[in-house]
Order: structure tokens, then C-alpha cells, then sequence
């Protein structure tokens, strides 16, 4: 399985400065932003399972110090190159709204780095806070125009600023800023100018957990469900969903224009199969797909890709004959992206298995 060339359909660039210390470089593998919590990921049973498999890469003894002494003893971009081409993905689609430019790689040096194609992908909130979150009409022209310009997909962090369910939100502190009521405004805008073009984007929305900035309940992806009714035209795909995969599934299960992934999940989860298998308890295979939402460090660019494939190797068997299995694999690795992204030509979704 390791063979299947992957489309990562949802990932971001990476810091160009290197970790400042032992800590900070663990937290990396974290979503928390508290330094006081890096010295605890340590113990994290994902990331003594990582420092195994990172020095079997590099070649060093299987221990954090000596992990640690080969990343800063390492050229950043030979370092990088080595950890994102062992992935063999073929494309990359790159949210562009993080890391903040200038801290960042951009989508077009990441895929350099790795040695494949790269696309960008647009951030709604990021355009909004970009043009002014009142300029609504500057910001449905901008996406309007997203495709002509290269871009694969819209993306949202609407969970991020005040959560899934529009109709919660609360008014905006200040009408410069770009939260509650507003953000709502900003995303309805720009979701009904992605649909009135005919031909719109898929929209990727963050769901289930992240950083602390999030409220978890309020990420729940079932509270989509006014959205994907209201704007049928258009695929939304839902990222990330932990650990609210079983409800992400439902929604894919039920509803035509949905697909999701369990990215950021894998890596960070400590039982990758378990994730999977909740995934593919109601949702059909073709409705899937992979992804490692890996930023900041490549590190975690080979811990998805290695966990994402051992992950199917074990579930997929269990759930269906060999070969069923072995067409899966390039279904979610692969070909369900290369659809639902329209990057070329691919079997159709419902005649592969």
C-alpha cells in the first residue's frame, strides 16, 4: 500500500526557522500552543511511536536527543525534502492562510520541496480580514475569481470563530473585527458567491478539534447540516473531525455533495485504525479522503502518510475481499482527491470497486 502515490488534498507550509529549544520542537507535535504542556507531549504515546520511526528514516538512534541533534545538524530544506519525498505524493494542496507568510513556506516552495505538483488553496477568513470585513462585495469577487486563479478549493476556520452554527453567533465586539455575527456574514458571502459562478469550488471546513482557540462542541460537524442543505450545489469537504467521526461519516452517508478526512486526526490519535474504522462504518469508501493537514514540521508529513497507510492495510482487509480493499486504498489515497478537486482524470467514483 505504501506504494500508492497520494494526493494530500489539505496541508499547509512549514516554518522556516528551525525549533529554539527541545520543547518547542515538541511541541510541534502538539496542538497546544502552551509551553507549559511541551515538556508533557514527551510522554505522548504518538510521539515516542514518532521518534522511532524518525530515526529509521534518519538513520540515528532511536531516541528524542538523537532526533533532535539530526534535525538541527541537518540542512532545513535537505532535512525537509528527505521527510516529505519518502511520503510519495504526487500533489499537494496547500491552505494558504497558515502558517502567516514570511513564517512560512508557500505553496509553491513546499511542493518544490517535496518534488511534486502543489496547489494552492484559499482561506476565506484570511481574504476577508485581507480586503476588510465589511468590503463583502471585494470579497465575493475574489472568489468569484478563485478558480480562473489557480485555486482547487475554499477553506473556512469558521469553527474557529465562534463555531459551526451561524444562527449561535453572537454580535461582533467591534465591526472591524472579524468574529461572531461577522465571520458569518463573511462566510455566507463568499459560499453564495463560490455557488452563483455555476462551476464552485469545493469548501473544505475545519471541523472537530484543533488549538485551544477552538470550543470543541461548537466544532461538531452535524451543525453544518443548514449549509449543506442551503447550498447543495456546492461539495463541502469536512476536515480533520475528531472526535466526532462517526457524525462526520453520517453526513457522507446521507448527503451528496459531502465528503470528509481524518486528517490531523492521523497523526495525532494513538490508535489510527480506530479512527479509520469509525470513518467507514456508514460512509461509502468513494467519500474519503486522505490527508495529513500537516503544518509547521515536516516531520509530521511522513507520520501521517506511514500511519494513514498502515491504518488502511489493517482496516480494509478486515471490512472486505482483497481486491475490494487493495481498489480502496487508491480510492482515499488518490483518486477520490484527484474527483472531487477535478486534477485529471481518474476511474469514476462509483464504478472503482
Amino acid at each position: 500500500m505504501s506504494r500508492t502515490p497520494a494526493v494530500d488534498h489539505h496541508a499547509h507550509g512549514i516554518l522556516r526557522a528551525p525549533p529554539a529549544d527541545l520543547d518547542e520542537f515538541r511541541g510541534l507535535f502538539s496542538e497546544s500552543p502552551d509551553p507549559r504542556q511541551w515538556p508533557h507531549v514527551a510522554s505522548a504515546v504518538t510521539y515516542r511511536r514518532a521518534i522511532r520511526l524518525l530515526a529509521e528514516h534518519l538513520g540515528c538512534e532511536p531516541s528524542e536527543a538523537a532526533v533532535y541533534a539530526r534535525r538541527l545538524a541537518t540542512d532545513p530544506d535537505a532535512y525537509a525534502s528527505g521527510l516529505l519525498r519518502a511520503t510519495n505524493t504526487e500533489r499537494l494542496l496547500v491552505d494558504e492562510g497558515f502558517p502567516p507568510p514570511g513564517l512560512g513556506t508557500s505553496w509553491r516552495e513546499l511542493g518544490e520541496l517535496a518534488g511534486c505538483e502543489a496547489h494552492p488553496i484559499m482561506r476565506i477568513e484570511h481574504v476577508a480580514e485581507t480586503v476588510g470585513v465589511d468590503q463583502l462585495d471585494a470579497l465575493r469577487e475574489a472568489v468569484a475569481s478563485a478558480r480562473a486563479r489557480g485555486y482547487v478549493a475554499l477553506k473556512t476556520i469558521v469553527a474557529y470563530r465562534g463555531g459551526l452554527d451561524l444562527d449561535a453567533l453572537p454580535p461582533p465586539a467591534r465591526a472591524d473585527r472579524l468574529e461572531g455575527t461577522a465571520v458569518g456574514h463573511v462566510l455566507l458571502a463568499a459560499l453564495e458567491a463560490n455557488q452563483e459562478t455555476g462551476d464552485p469550488l469545493p469548501v473544505q471546513v475545519h471541523t472537530g478539534f484543533g488549538d485551544s482557540d477552538l470550543l470543541l462542541p461548537a466544532a461538531r460537524p452535524g451543525l453544518l447540516k443548514p449549509l449543506i442543505e442551503r447550498f447543495g450545489a456546492t461539495t463541502f469537504v469536512l476536515l480533520h473531525c475528531y472526535p466526532f467521526v462517526r457524525e462526520a461519516g453520517w453526513l457522507a452517508h446521507v448527503y451528496g455533495n459531502v465528503f470528509f478526512d481524518v486528517s490531523l486526526t492521523i497523526p495525532h490519535v494513538a490508535r489510527p485504525a480506530a479512527a479509520l474504522s469509525e470513518a467507514l462504518e456508514l460512509a461509502p469508501v468513494s467519500k474519503l479522503l486522505y490527508a495529513s493537514d500537516a503544518s509547521r514540521t515536516p516531520e509530521l508529513f511522513l507520520l501521517a502518510s506511514t500511519w494513514w497507510r498502515e491504518a488502511l492495510a489493517e482496516v480494509l482487509p478486515a471490512l472486505m475481499p482483497e481486491d475490494d480493499a487493495r481498489a480502496a486504498v487508491g480510492l482515499i489515497m488518490r483518486e477520490n482527491a484527484l474527483a472531487v478537486y477535478r486534477l485529471g482524470a481518474t476511474s469514476p467514483r462509483t464504478s472503482s470497486m
